[in-house]
């Protein structure tokens, strides 16, 4: 019923330019104008996961509620968490527009919005707000464009949300700020994880909560680097990976659209992105959590993403072109696998095909 809803409504939204159609969705969010989940989770679903009890491992990724609007609609609708950003100091408005290409024939997106927010002072005030409502809501962090000093603006999302913030997600690893990504490179890494830690050992020494802080890594690293880059996340003791943003590459897409400049999400990213999590889950000896993003638009692909070594999953694109009923799918597909296989959790299936997705091209 949700899904022949959608097609109708997706006709709607798809007449509208992407960015109008998303913050058409966002409005119809924070009016409450959304599906609410009818029943409770399967507890097979349910883990802890870095010290925080998630119902379930469905969550939306950062870049749709970029200003904390709407999380509780998220989390409403039936996801287990919500992440709201990326969230820079200062408000910016992002790159020219037009900046978001539909691919249709791919069922893709690419964006090349460049972190457009409002700034840290709007979206703290929306969670201090609704802080005790409850629910797993992450802060995810970034730098303005035109910052002198990007590891600054990370320590400063550390500090102003702390109190308002299940966890963090240090965002280093979005395409559409330029030079960004080179805080992936390893010795940049470790300088800014160095800051990052000490800020919240200094957080924690002054009585705050302990946040758990989870990097996000781009799913274009080159195949020698992430060894030496998940020994310097390793070494730091994140809480867990985020694996993985938008793509660069090209391969397969079919749209005309696909010259357009930005990264690139939704179906044709699935397989690189699983690939790079298998290496991830391999590298890490599956030691810490991994959250795996990228193509996820069914069960079966959530599935695999677990398979592939994911304890949670973040979809974005996906629910742009198969609708809010993508989560129920998803959640009713795992419990169906977990209770034919004969198994009670998430962990008894996670990582058991990482060889087989390792193996895999990036």
């Amino acid at each position: 019923m949700l899904k022949n809803f959608y097609r109708l409504a997706r006709s709607a939204l798809f007449a509208l330019g992407p960015e109008e159609a998303h913050e058409a969705s966002l409005k119809a969010l924070e009016c409450g104008v959304y599906p609410r989940a009818l029943s409770t989770d399967d507890r097979v679903l349910s883990q802890s996961v870095f010290g925080l009890e998630f119902p379930n491992p469905i969550g939306i990724a950062a870049g749709y509620d970029k200003d904390a609007r709407a999380p509780d609609a998220v989390l409403g609708m039936g996801c287990g968490f919500a992440e709201i950003g990326t969230i820079t100091p200062k408000p910016q408005s992002g790159n020219e527009r037009p900046r978001v290409f539909r691919l249709l024939d791919d069922n893709a997106l690419i964006n090349r919005l460049g972190f457009n927010n409002g700034g840290h002072a709007a979206a703290l005030e929306r969670l201090e707000a609704r802080k005790n409502r409850g629910g797993i809501v992450g802060v995810n962090i970034g730098a303005n464009k035109d910052s002198d000093d990007r590891g600054e603006d990370y320590v400063l999302g550390l500090v102003r949300f702390n109190s308002v913030a299940s966890y963090f997600t240090v965002n280093i690893s979005s395409p559409n700020t330029p030079g960004l990504r080179d805080l992936q490179a390893p010795q940049a890494l470790d300088e800014l994880l160095t800051r990052i830690m000490a800020t919240r050992t200094r957080l924690v020494k002054d009585g705050a909560l302990r946040r758990p802080i989870v990097v996000k890594i781009a799913p274009d690293i080159a195949e020698d680097d992430i060894a030496p880059i998940v020994e310097r996340l390793l070494a730091h003791r994140v809480d867990g990976i985020a694996v993985s943003n938008t793509t660069l590459a090209r391969n397969g897409v079919k749209s005309a659209a696909a010259h357009e400049s930005g990264g690139l999400s939704g179906r044709p990213l699935f397989s690189r992105s699983t690939a790079m999590l298998a290496r991830v889950f391999q590298e890490t000896d599956g030691k810490i959590p991994l959250i795996g993003i990228g193509g996820i638009d069914s069960g079966k692909r959530a599935l695999e993403k677990i398979e592939a070594g994911a304890t949670l999953l973040q979809l974005y694109t996906g629910l742009v072109y198969e609708g809010p009923g993508l989560i129920g799918e998803i959640k009713s597909f795992l419990t169906e696998t977990l209770r034919t296989g004969g198994q009670s959790s998430l962990s008894a299936i996670r990582g058991r095909h990482a060889d087989y997705w390792a193996k895999q091209p990036l």
